[in-house]
């Protein structure tokens, strides 16, 4: 899969003031390659393979790229404001393709509620969540998802957008209610509850 950089897309990076102009704290370290990674560049589009898959990124022509060894830099062309943007943003891009191919994003999701469960048939996730109905949600391309637990959901891939996006799809079908907490959580998410009513 490739990603563009969208193009006014503001880097969340700090930054400071030298005689060069703005630095970008996060855009001025080097990405170093694990074992077992690669990267090759061909104009302003990175790919990165590693043991878990393969991934790009094509960087808009504010920065530049460049392949050294076992270290991948980014630097921006000139000092205007959107080349300092896409600075940071496209290291922050980089380093996340490498994360991926190397050791891959997940995300875990809590059940809690009597009777609420989930479990995997083939690459199906079903789950009875007290609703009219059974949900059953399709594995996209590129994500795994396993239920080590009927009250435990884990979903794995190399595109960290892509990870966030499946589990909070499947926290969608029912969000925890603030007075018992049940529904579909974050592990560790905390849940802000309400008192019940008084009789």
């Amino acid at each position: 899969m490739q990603l563009h950089a969208p193009p006014m897309l503001v880097a969340k990076c700090s930054a400071r003031y030298s005689k060069g102009g703005w630095m970008s704290r996060i855009g001025k370290k080097p990405v170093t390659l694990p074992s077992g990674v690669s990267a090759s560049l061909s104009g302003q589009t990175i790919e990165v393979k590693g043991p878990k898959g393969t991934r790009s990124f094509s960087a808009t022509d504010d920065v530049t790229i460049a392949v050294d060894d076992d270290k991948v830099s980014v630097a921006p062309r000139g000092n205007s404001k959107r080349a300092r943007q896409q600075w940071g943003m496209s290291r922050t891009m980089i380093a996340n393709l490498i994360t991926g191919v190397s050791e891959g994003f997940k995300k875990e999701l809590e059940i809690t509620g009597v009777g609420y469960r989930a479990q995997m048939q083939g690459n199906v996730l079903k789950l009875n969540l007290g609703l009219s109905h059974d949900v059953d949600y399709q594995a996209p391309d590129g994500i795994t998802i396993t239920a080590p637990k009927q009250t435990e959901i884990v979903v794995e891939g190399i595109d960290q957008q892509k990870v966030g996006q499946v589990a909070a799809e499947i926290r969608e079908w029912r969000k925890p209610e603030p007075y018992k907490g049940k529904g579909i959580r974050y592990k560790g998410e905390f849940i802000f509850r309400k008192a019940g009513k008084k009789k």
